[in-house]
């Protein structure tokens, strides 16, 4: 028996972590086609047509429509003696790789924007602290590692408010990684023993200047807790609103002092790129397929008409392939095959 399926504009990609042959979690599958996840590559995932797919297929054009692990797992399982006779042919013709825009219904949200008008009057900016506090980020990354290394007042000074401030770190996380050397690494030494989430360094074993100076601003809370009081200056966490000891997150940074709340992201360009050596930045899209698809089933004549006929009873028309697009049966033959 063959069946053969003609399909346009499949999705050869998945924006869903887990497996479709386990149970859905309680809280469902997560959503892995943002933009931030997709700067790692494991979750940017391609798809091909496997035997679940064509099983899937199968059972739902015979009027089974629950999902094909269920089906397994029942008795009545109507493919169970014969799924080891089922082979496929998948046979594109047109493979399109294209920029598409995804929605996500949970509506995450975006990392680098905020809503609202800025509050500047905020305690952390207009207390008496506030100078020598934020003083940290205006000195140079030598000043820096002498008063992480051999605390001491800050009198360097930078304009406190909050865009001020933000578009600082902003100039900082663009700083190059130094070596792991020297004065530095006595830095990173003073503060891997100081605070036990500091990281610092990137996969190739450089310090990150953004994380020394975010960390050297906890510091600073700490001994300028000595003689003020930096109440104003902590969240109920005890932490720094948006800042942690390798980095800073805008969002999470500027919705204190903004009267919005953060920007929602309902959907995002399918796009990862990835830098190969001696080739430069590759950009990878959506893969959209359309082609033909051959089930054979090597079953005799008599219960492949049995399977024709269910097909024919259920009146599947159209259905997906996989991830969206449009499949349909366009033949069904019932002769044997070898």
């Amino acid at each position: 028996m063959k069946i053969i399926i003609e399909y346009e504009s499949s999705w050869r990609n998945s924006f869903l972590d887990g497996n479709n042959n386990e149970p859905l979690p309680k809280s469902g599958r997560k959503f892995i086609g943002s933009m931030r996840s997709l700067k790692n590559t494991d979750n940017f995932i391609k798809r091909d047509i496997t035997i679940d797919t064509v099983m899937g297929v199968l059972n739902r054009l015979i009027g089974d429509q629950r999902k094909l692990y269920q089906s397994r797992v029942e008795d009545g399982y109507f493919f169970k003696d014969i799924e080891s006779l089922i082979t496929f042919n998948d046979k594109p013709e047109f493979i399109n790789n294209e920029m598409t825009y995804i929605r996500n219904i949970t509506g995450s949200t975006d990392q680098n924007s905020y809503t609202g008008m800025i509050k500047v009057n905020d305690p952390m900016f207009l207390s008496d602290y506030s100078a020598e506090f934020w003083g940290v980020l205006a000195l140079n990354l030598e000043e820096l590692c002498k008063f992480i290394t051999r605390p001491n007042i800050v009198n360097e000074k930078i304009q406190v408010d909050p865009l001020t401030i933000m578009t600082r770190l902003e100039e900082l996380d663009k700083e190059k990684p130094v070596e792991n050397t020297g004065v530095m690494n006595e830095t990173f030494q003073v503060l891997t023993n100081k605070f036990c989430k500091f990281k610092g360094i990137n996969n190739k074993g450089l310090i990150t200047p953004i994380a020394l100076y975010c960390s050297a601003l906890y510091l600073q809370l700490e001994l300028l807790s000595k003689k003020y009081d930096m109440s104003t200056a902590k969240t109920k966490a005890g932490g720094i609103s948006g800042i942690s000891n390798n980095g800073f997150t805008k969002k999470d940074f500027m919705s204190r002092f903004t009267t919005g709340e953060k920007k929602k992201v309902w959907g995002n360009p399918y796009i990862h790129e990835e830098f190969v050596k001696g080739e430069g930045k590759t950009k990878h899209l959506l893969t959209k397929v359309s082609g033909t698809l051959d089930i054979i089933i090597k079953i005799p004549r008599a219960q492949a008409k049995d399977i024709n006929e269910m097909i024919e009873n259920a009146g599947v028309s159209s259905f997906y392939l996989g991830k969206k697009g449009l499949a349909y049966v366009s033949k069904i033959s019932t002769r044997e095959e070898l």
